[in-house]
């Protein structure tokens, strides 16, 4: 939540800058939004290399199908939420934009005192492949020395994350809106700011009610019922703004909707690794929106953004061990593939982390939904055992946890 405020606050200072300050002050701040963006490109292949590497080699060896179900209906998930976020707001969002306040009058592009070019070690492609490939062999294999190595180098990135790249955003987001508030574009980019994050959020509602629709249905349960049980859950990390920090409240809940302890053992804590619905939404939302901003891009067909969220699905592993949230492991993806330039990525991160926690708690949420399909195969196949006695004993668990809620 200081981030949000301290980001806000970049925001604030950067319209001042932009509209009031004189052009050696407004240089400056672009000189500082250039420095730190290369710093963010330089960064980007590592975070995609150490934490998607780190988190594949993490995988239980020996989970069988258990694992495999998981892992394909969390990233299926995340796709089909990414197609869905595109194909609404690439529908809404032109006829809500349209009457968005118009570019004002502004000044002629000023430069900034130093442009300075950091490249990356390597292209995000590369760091994505090799990411995949040391990490599948790490968990196959069980590689005790490289393991180590892999988790002591993310902690580097870990550190310069923390202590040097999340501290500078509001500096980078203070740069990117003096630079749109001097060239009179300021006023219609945050007009456009509060459509785009109502939109991702209705969004995120609607996604979550039509999963738990379509499980009750299915598993002949109270859909209400399921999603009610989750709402600690939703709350929690509403709060935390961390899927880590809520995986107690989200074992807990997962129970008390019947999902049996192996199974809820197992598979919570995995998606909050790799299930990142919420995210998703808002990344496409937010980025359908940005193109249509943009005089340097063209909105994307829905064949053009498929093998984007495909590959967005692989980057997200990266998202829950990086600092500012699954938009700073996607920012590769969004350059690479989309063209995004460093303006455009500014932008993202500001609409993105004002709605941080909303997608953190639809990815918890969409998480017990998982667990409940993984329970559903694993009883029919007697893995666990089937329900009965346990069914009343996670309701009466639910019903304390409501009365306590």
């Amino acid at each position: 939540m200081k981030l949000i405020v301290k980001l806000i606050l970049g925001i604030i200072a950067g319209l001042l800058i932009g509209l009031m300050a004189p052009d050696a002050l407004v240089r400056a701040a672009l000189t500082a939004k250039v420095i730190i963006g290369q710093l963010i490109n330089f960064t980007i292949p590592l975070i995609i290399l150490f934490y998607v590497m780190s988190g594949i080699a993490s995988l239980p060896k020996n989970s069988g199908a258990m694992l495999g179900r998981t892992v394909g209906m969390a990233y299926g998930s995340t796709i089909l939420a990414g197609i869905f976020a595109f194909l609404v707001a690439s529908n809404l969002l032109p006829g809500m934009l349209s009457g968005m306040a118009p570019v004002a009058e502004g000044r002629d592009a000023l430069t900034p005192f130093l442009d300075l070019e950091i490249p990356a070690a390597l292209p995000v492609m590369t760091a994505l492949v090799l990411a995949f490939v040391f990490g599948v062999v790490i968990s196959r294999r069980e590689l005790p020395t490289l393991k180590s190595a892999v988790f002591e180098s993310r902690e580097v990135v870990e550190v310069f994350l923390n202590r040097v790249i999340i501290p500078l955003l509001p500096l980078f987001i203070a740069g990117t809106f003096a630079e749109m508030a001097y060239e009179g574009k300021a006023l219609s980019t945050l007009d456009t700011f509060w459509k785009v994050l109502v939109l991702a959020i209705v969004m995120h509602w609607i996604w979550l009610s039509t999963a738990y629709l379509i499980t009750g249905l299915i598993q002949r349960r109270s859909p209400l019922g399921l999603l009610r049980n989750m709402l600690p859950a939703y709350l929690t990390a509403l709060g935390t703004m961390s899927s880590a920090a809520t995986i107690p409240v989200s074992l807990r809940q997962t129970k008390a909707n019947g999902v049996s302890d192996e199974v809820a053992n197992f598979s919570v804590p995995l998606c909050a690794t790799i299930h990142l619905s919420g995210s998703t939404i808002t990344i496409v939302t937010c980025a359908t929106a940005v193109m249509m901003m943009s005089h340097n891009l063209a909105l994307a067909s829905l064949g053009e953004v498929i093998p984007f969220l495909i590959m967005l699905g692989l980057t997200m592993i990266a998202a829950p061990g990086a600092p500012g949230g699954a938009v700073m492991a996607a920012l590769g993806v969004l350059g690479s593939m989309l063209g995004f330039g460093e303006a455009e990525l500014g932008l993202m991160i500001a609409l993105y982390l004002a709605q941080d926690s909303f997608g953190t708690a639809t990815n918890v949420t969409g998480d017990g939904v998982i667990a409940l399909w993984v329970d559903h195969f694993a009883r029919r196949d007697g893995v666990v055992a089937e329900r009965g006695a346990d069914d009343s004993t996670a309701q009466r668990d639910a019903q304390g946890v409501r009365s306590q809620s």
